[in-house]
């Protein structure tokens, strides 16, 4: 219920604050997830429509009201509306997917829905315990993973990028103080990659679950003011409750049922043990399919191990393995064309093609430096340039270092597929 009340609410800030027209209408172009090319917006009618739709979905699955379809709806349309454009990946964005993905496989509107009210479903008040734990494991791997990737000498030793991010906050009234003394960011990175790592060991530990809730608030209402990150510390404030005791979320229930339901009250109040019916073959299906989902959630953040290269500079293996806000990068990228018949050469103004948010993630990450380029080449080619030719001069600051040269500027861009394979063509950092 929580989890749908905060899809609600964040749907309707972003569709309030006119991010539908900004993020999927006005860019002449979007950049693609590898594989996911033939992911389209809609136009502005059909995306006003899906994030109502969005809307709508997450109405009913916190009511509880044709759950199973709602769920699925859920998922399709939230995850249809981050594969439109790899410009606004967010860790929790993929996280909100892979719980929307969980929601469809779990019988959340077995007590206080109207599903059980309109006798859609019977009512039942004991669940399988993998019901329970499969959520559990999806939070455990994101507070562990992002745990585990802060070990590393920029977090830890150098409090990169901490030592820039809580500098630029030290005229904030109360804490700003805290954010100037010189060691903060050091303890910061340093609580920051312990409280990752442990918090759940904690939470799933009777006697000190309390303190650890109240842990987790401060931390995420922190790291709420200080980034720009949107609803993520409500979500996760939200889905950790359900490692509270079962007796907990019935006080809760009871609570509301007395304002608002007395049948649902009568249901809550049934000492009998009502046991969740599943046929067994139904449950090893999904015992299978959820065997298959948390595996690839286990071992797809260690691909980066797969490449030489430094992960935060080439971003091979980045995306998908729960580093959250572990650098600070930007880059300046300048975009030239050639015409291969004339010799002639023309410089790209990018403002032309990609609004400011697309332009600032395109300029320091390899993929969409090499799609914008194949886009242009494109586009050149259909206003009567001959065999085109793109480069670009691109240069990129990690953590605050010095700008580097990303590539040789004089390689023609199109020349170069993106794959799976090692960027060979990004100079060493």
């Amino acid at each position: 219920m929580l989890f749908g009340i905060l899809i609600m609410y964040s749907t309707a800030r972003f569709a309030s604050e006119g991010w539908i027209a900004d993020h999927y209408v006005e860019p002449l172009f979007h950049f693609k997830y590898y594989g996911f090319a033939w992911v389209q917006a809609l136009g502005s009618m059909g995306m006003h429509l899906v994030h109502l739709l969005l809307f709508g979905s997450a109405l009913f699955v916190t009511l509880g009201l044709f759950y199973r379809w709602a769920a699925v709806v859920l998922f399709l349309t939230f995850t249809y509306t981050e594969l439109i454009d790899l410009t606004y990946y967010l860790n929790h964005y993929y996280f909100v997917s892979l719980v929307c993905f969980l929601l469809i496989l779990l019988p959340a509107h077995r007590a206080f829905s109207l599903d059980v009210r309109l006798k859609k479903v019977s009512y039942c008040n004991q669940v399988p315990a993998w019901t329970i734990n499969s959520l559990k494991l999806m939070i455990a791997i994101v507070y562990i993973y992002a745990g585990l990737a802060k070990i590393n000498t920029a977090w830890l030793i150098d409090a990169m990028p901490l030592k820039l991010w809580l500098a630029a906050h030290d005229k904030m009234p109360v804490l700003g103080g805290l954010f100037a003394w010189e060691y903060t960011p050091y303890l910061f990175s340093w609580f920051g990659m312990i409280y990752d790592t442990t918090i759940v060991f904690f939470l799933l530990y009777s006697p000190t679950r309390k303190l650890a809730f109240v842990s987790v608030v401060i931390f995420h209402a922190l790291t709420g003011i200080l980034f720009q990150i949107g609803v993520f510390p409500l979500v996760m404030i939200a889905t950790v409750t359900i490692f509270f005791d079962p007796n907990w979320h019935k006080k809760c229930l009871v609570w509301m049922a007395t304002i608002l339901d007395q049948t649902h009250l009568n249901y809550l109040q049934l000492k009998q043990k009502i046991v969740l019916p599943i046929q067994k073959q139904q449950q090893q299906a999904i015992l299978s399919l959820l065997l298959v989902f948390f595996c690839l959630q286990l071992l797809f953040p260690w691909r980066y191990k797969l490449y030489d290269s430094n992960i935060f500079w080439s971003e091979e293996g980045y995306r998908f393995s729960w580093r959250v806000m572990l650098m600070e990068k930007s880059g300046a990228a300048t975009f030239y064309v050639q015409d291969g018949n004339t010799g002639r050469e023309g410089r790209v103004i990018n403002s032309n093609f990609l609004n400011k948010h697309q332009e600032k993630q395109m300029a320091m990450q390899p993929d969409m430096i090499l799609q914008y380029a194949h886009f242009l080449g494109d586009y050149y080619q259909k206003q009567g340039i001959q065999n085109p030719k793109v480069r670009a001069k691109v240069y990129v600051t990690l953590n605050g270092a010095k700008s580097r040269l990303f590539f040789d500027e004089q390689l023609d861009l199109l020349q170069i597929k993106d794959d799976w394979r090692k960027r060979w063509w990004i100079n060493e950092y």
